[in-house]
């Protein structure tokens, strides 16, 4: 099954919830989002920090100290996010390990799985934060908006089975 760790669902959280004042300096305190939405403290933290050092946010000091986004929420694409916090998503190991598997001769899914792969990455690089804040979501190919719904679709079933 495909799932987004719970860092990353936290994050791309956070990072909406600081696209959603509508104000690239508004800023909110871990504390503040944590509450929020219900998220753990601690690990809200780290998973802020490391936003934070990869260039998303901002952190501020003081009293009305926090997090901001340090750059517009259209330039910060969802596969961007989950790289950092969790590294490459990865459909299946044959895509990730460089050692071949037992059955790698005579696999008949590697392929397709590949093309899957590479259809759901381009659908998180072309979803941003901006557009998870606005529910405003891609459908795929911008040259062919049917076509892209319809890949979306089948990606979708492919996920839940």
């Amino acid at each position: 099954m495909l799932k987004l760790t719970k860092k990353a669902d936290y994050g791309l959280i956070a990072l909406r919830h600081l696209a959603m004042s509508g104000v690239l300096m508004e800023s909110s305190s871990a504390k503040q989002i944590a509450e929020q939405y219900g998220i753990p403290l601690p690990l809200l933290s780290k998973v802020l920090q490391r936003l934070a050092r990869s260039g998303f946010l901002e952190s501020l000091q003081g009293t009305n100290g926090g997090y901001r986004l340090a750059r517009p929420a259209d330039e910060m694409s969802v596969l961007d996010v989950i790289h950092t916090i969790d590294g490459p998503v990865i459909l299946t190991s044959c895509f990730h390990d460089d050692q071949e598997c037992d059955h790698s001769n005579n696999c008949t899914v590697r392929e397709p799985l590949r093309k899957v792969h590479g259809a759901i990455s381009n659908l998180l690089n072309s979803i941003t934060i901006a557009d998870i804040s606005t529910g405003d979501i891609p459908s795929g190919e911008a040259a062919s908006p049917a076509r892209g719904r319809h890949q979306f679709i089948a990606l979708e079933e492919l996920v839940r089975s």
